[in-house]
């Protein structure tokens, strides 16, 4: 079986290609490729059995390779995020592995890709159309009651989203303060990933909101928002979720 990588982390398309060599000895990972641009002038002169397509790439969604070139290869999707992206290739039957890649999902997929690979055509077009169309239903504002009266709070308003004890606040970026009815699990979800990102369990930040960052180790950064955060400290991109947070400021 051979086998195309496309992943722009060096990290995870190596441990792909050694977990692929783990759990099917005879797969030959043809190529590991970073980029749109480089997968669309590799597969111009490349065919291969099966191609694991990460989602979010450093030059934009790996959909818009297939706007340059017409590929019935089947592919399994890896990507870290998100419930529209799954919900997507449910409907679409294609396979795909949410990170962080476990043996046994990788298996399945290859399974999955076996069982069906002699009538599998995705479509490509039909599955960019519906992750567009799950991103428009991001949240644009939220009620906010305080006391016998209700307030409009929109999301290009939010600075961050915080927890603080039980409670969860939204700070905006003229420094005023919201109480949010939903936890940060659920404001995760409500929330564009594109804007918005969980750096740790207390701390969901808007880009806009990170005014500098320090390199406190290989593995941690730490944030100066504005308006600041009350405890410093607490803003301080958590280790399992540096990696993320790195091409999250890079796409």
């Amino acid at each position: 079986m051979r086998v195309l990588i496309v992943e722009d982390e060096e990290v995870a398309a190596d441990n792909l290609a050694a977990m692929l060599k783990r759990v099917r000895p005879d797969c030959e990972v043809m190529a590991k490729i970073a980029s749109i641009r480089q997968s669309v002038l590799w597969l111009h002169k490349h065919s291969v059995d099966l191609i694991f397509l990460d989602i979010q790439l450093s030059d934009g969604l790996s959909f818009s390779i297939f706007e340059h070139i017409t590929i019935k290869t089947p592919i399994i999707f890896t990507t870290a995020y998100d419930q529209y992206a799954i919900k997507a290739f449910d409907l679409n039957s294609v396979a795909y592995l949410l990170k962080p890649i476990g043996m046994s999902d990788l298996e399945q997929s290859l399974e999955k890709y076996e069982a069906m690979k002699s009538a599998f055509i995705p479509d490509l077009r039909g599955l960019l159309e519906h992750f567009e169309n799950g991103r428009a239903h991001f949240k644009k504002r939220f009620l906010i009651r305080l006391g016998e009266k209700f307030r409009k709070l929109e999301v290009s308003d939010i600075a961050y989203c915080y927890a603080m004890d039980k409670d969860v606040y939204a700070l905006t970026f003229h420094n005023q303060k919201h109480p949010m009815d939903s936890s940060l699990d659920v404001l995760e979800n409500q929330l564009d990933p594109a804007i918005f990102f969980r750096i740790n369990r207390k701390y969901l930040v808007n880009m806009q909101s990170i005014k500098a960052m320090t390199i406190l180790s290989r593995t941690r950064v730490k944030l100066e928002l504005d308006p600041s955060a009350l405890d410093p400290l607490s803003a301080i991109v958590s280790v399992q979720r540096s990696a993320d947070f790195k091409k999250w400021m890079g796409s």
